[in-house]
């Protein structure tokens, strides 16, 4: 990985789609930001393969940060997710991952994507004091507020390219494995947004395209395809 550094008020997962899409930069390369608050990158990719399994890198950056954050936080700190691109910690939303892609169909191999995650070290409530804002955290807040951007960054990428040639030579079910573990509703019913629903439902897995299979209180089995939540560059803006 070849790493460039953003600089604020630039968000590096904004200028790594940029740049992919100018031709600037190009697989391997790792923006990251200087803001202290923050642990925030973008790695871009160019796949080889259709979107439609490309987009199992969303889940692959997940487990590979979720393996990072497990060696570098104290045991005491549950690290979960909640689809699809919510990182929790002791239940709490503390940061989230994102995808985008070049614009392409589902059958189509996009010219790039890019994957990356922002993490709040420490977190303006708004006014609030932590314990009064229900649902949020930071890692100042769950007792990590040592843990710095770096050593978060450094550790990613080691576990990210791990996870990366696991993937490349067993395939997609491994990650599957790893990923389902820490996801909220696997062991109980959680609710769960899905477009303009909020579904009710336990987490049964992910299909070969990543879409989550869940099952409702009342109904049948469905599928939640994680294309429909994938970002899709539009120029200087990326758009849903």
């Amino acid at each position: 990985l070849t790493g460039h550094t953003v600089e604020a008020p630039r968000k590096p997962f904004e200028e790594a789609c940029s740049r992919a899409d100018r031709g600037e930069l190009g697989a391997g390369d790792l923006l990251w930001s200087r803001n202290t608050a923050r642990a925030e990158c973008a790695l871009i990719l160019e796949p080889e393969i259709p979107l439609r399994r490309a987009v199992q890198m969303g889940p692959l950056i997940q487990v590979a940060l979720a393996d990072c954050l497990g060696a570098l936080l104290p045991p005491r700190v549950g690290v979960q997710y909640r689809w699809p691109a919510t990182l929790l910690l002791n239940g709490a939303k503390a940061g989230e991952t994102r995808i985008c892609s070049a614009p392409a169909r589902r059958e189509d191999v996009p010219e790039w994507l890019v994957v990356g995650f922002s993490l709040w070290l420490t977190h303006d409530f708004g006014g609030r004091e932590p314990g009064e804002a229900r649902g949020e955290t930071s890692f100042a807040e769950e007792g990590a507020g040592d843990l710095t951007r770096n050593a978060i960054l450094q550790s990613f990428a080691a576990h990210f390219l791990a996870w990366l040639n696991l993937w490349q030579d067993d395939g997609f079910r491994p990650v599957h494995d790893a990923w389902i573990g820490r996801l909220e509703g696997r062991e109980a019913p959680a609710e769960i947004a899905y477009r303009l629903e909020r579904i009710r439902a336990r987490v049964l897995g992910l299909d070969e395209e990543a879409g989550l299979i869940v099952a409702p209180g009342a109904g049948r089995t469905r599928v939640l395809p994680l294309l429909d939540e994938l970002e899709t560059w539009a120029g200087e803006q990326a758009a849903p």
